[in-house]
C-alpha cells in the first residue's frame, strides 16, 4: 500500500442501510489489502461482525423526523463531541461517514483542517431537491462517493471530486421463487402479488386501503389469486390487520430470505416508491409504483422537487420505463388495471425487464462491485496522503 502500518479507517453510520453499506466496504478494503487494516468508529451489527469496535451504539443515531429528533438533541451533541474527540485522538488514515448526513455533517465540519481525509459514501440527493447542499458538501469533505451515475457533476461543480462508485442494490442478494412457493404451499399455478406499502406508519396508512382495494378488483378476473406481504417488524402488526381482511389469501413475512423470495416468486409487484423499487427490478418482477402523501406535503413537493418521476428505474432512464401512480392518481381502479396488464401482457413485461437491466447496467451492475469500487476510491486517497 505504500505505508509501512496498516491504515485505520474510521466509520460513522447511523441506520441499518448504512451498516450494509459500511460492512460490504469493510470486507472489501480487507480483501484489497489482504486484511492489512484497522477499524474504528460508530456501526451496527453487521460492521461488527467484520471487525468494528463500536465507540456508542449505532441506534442512538437511528432518528427521523423533527418530533423525534427533539428530546435527543442534547445527547445527539455530546455524541457528536465524542466522536470528534475520538476521531482527534486516533488520527485515522481516513475518516469514512456513510449516509446519515444531519450527523456525519456536524462530525465532518468539526474535524475540517485537522489534515484528515473527510470521505463522504452517499450522496444528497441535489439533483431531486435542494440544490444548494452541493456547495455546503463541497465546503467541509474532501471526497464523495456517490451512488447515482448522474450526481458526480453537481458536486463537482462546486469544486468537490466526486467519484461514481454504484448503488448496493446490484450486489444484493437474489431470492429463490421456487424454494419460496415450495416453503409456503403456493402452487405454480397460483397468481402471486407482491404487497409493498411502505416501511413506515405514514407510508402504510395511507397505502393499505388503496392496495386492498386494487387486489379485490384484481381478484375479480384473476382467479387463484394470493398475495405476500414482505414486510418490517415495525410496521408488521399493521400491514397483517390490514391485508388479513382482504379478500384473497394473504401472507405476510419479515425474513431476509423469504422477502428475496417473494420478490422473485411473484408474478407481479405493487410497491411504495423507494429502494424497494431497485430490489424488484434486479428479481425480475413486473412491478406497478404507487405513492400517496398528504395534500400539503405534495403542494410543497411540486414546487421543490425538481425529477419528472419518482421510481429510481425511471429516473435513471427519464422516461416511464415502470407504471407510477402518485397522489390523485393513486386510485384501486389504475393500480388493478396496470397490475392486469402486466399480468397479460408478455410484451409489456418484457419491456419492463429491459428496461430494469438497462437501469441496473447504468447502476453498476457487474465486476468490480460497488464497494469494491469504494475501496479502491479509499485506499487510493489514503496512499496519495501517505506518499
Amino acid at each position: 500500500m505504500g505505508v509501512n502500518v496498516s491504515p485505520l479507517v474510521f466509520l460513522i453510520v447511523g441506520e441499518p442501510s448504512g451498516d450494509v453499506l459500511g460492512a460490504r466496504l469493510m470486507a472489501a478494503l480487507k480483501k484489497q489489502t489482504s486484511g492489512r487494516v484497522r477499524f474504528a468508529g460508530i456501526g451496527g451489527a453487521l460492521m461488527e461482525s467484520e471487525g468494528l469496535a463500536g465507540l456508542f451504539p449505532m441506534s442512538e443515531l437511528s432518528l427521523m423526523g423533527l418530533v423525534e429528533i427533539l428530546p435527543h438533541i442534547p445527547r445527539l451533541r455530546r455524541r457528536i463531541r465524542e466522536t470528534v474527540d475520538r476521531v482527534i485522538k486516533q488520527r485515522p488514515a481516513a475518516l469514512v461517514t456513510i449516509d446519515s448526513p444531519g450527523f456525519n455533517f456536524r462530525v465532518a465540519k468539526r474535524l475540517k483542517g485537522q489534515g484528515i481525509p473527510l470521505i463522504h459514501y452517499v450522496a444528497p440527493t441535489v439533483w431531486a431537491w435542494k440544490p444548494q447542499r452541493a456547495r455546503k458538501f463541497a465546503g467541509v469533505f474532501d471526497h464523495l462517493l456517490a451512488l447515482l451515475p448522474f450526481e458526480p457533476p453537481y458536486f463537482e461543480a462546486e469544486g468537490l471530486p466526486c467519484t461514481f462508485v454504484g448503488h448496493p442494490v446490484v450486489e444484493g442478494i437474489s431470492g429463490d421463487g421456487e424454494a419460496f412457493r415450495r416453503r409456503h404451499g403456493i402452487s405454480s399455478d397460483e397468481t402471486l402479488v407482491c404487497v409493498l406499502p411502505g416501511s413506515r406508519h405514514g407510508e402504510t396508512s395511507r397505502l393499505l386501503p388503496v392496495f386492498g382495494e386494487a387486489i379485490a378488483i384484481l381478484g375479480k378476473s384473476i382467479k387463484k389469486l394470493r398475495v405476500v406481504a414482505p414486510t418490517l417488524r415495525t410496521v408488521r402488526e399493521e400491514v397483517a390487520g390490514a391485508v388479513g381482511g382482504w379478500p384473497v389469501p394473504a401472507l405476510v413475512v419479515e425474513e431476509e430470505i423469504d422477502k428475496y423470495g417473494a420478490f422473485a416468486a411473484c408474478n407481479v409487484a405493487l410497491a411504495a416508491s423507494g429502494t424497494v423499487s431497485l430490489e424488484l427490478a434486479k428479481a425480475g418482477a413486473p412491478t406497478v409504483i404507487a405513492y400517496k402523501v398528504n395534500p400539503i406535503t405534495a403542494w410543497l413537493a411540486r414546487r421543490l422537487i425538481k425529477v419528472r418521476f419518482v421510481n429510481l428505474v425511471n429516473i435513471i432512464l427519464d422516461r416511464r420505463a415502470t407504471p407510477e401512480f402518485l397522489q390523485q392518481d393513486c386510485r384501486p381502479d389504475k393500480l388493478a388495471a396496470a397490475m392486469e396488464t402486466l399480468l397479460g401482457d408478455k410484451d409489456a413485461r418484457r419491456d419492463q425487464a429491459e428496461a430494469a437491466a438497462q437501469a441496473l447496467e447504468k447502476l453498476g451492475q457487474g465486476d468490480p462491485s460497488p464497494s469494491e469500487r469504494a475501496a479502491g476510491v479509499i485506499l487510493d486517497i489514503i496512499r496519495g496522503r501517505a506518499e
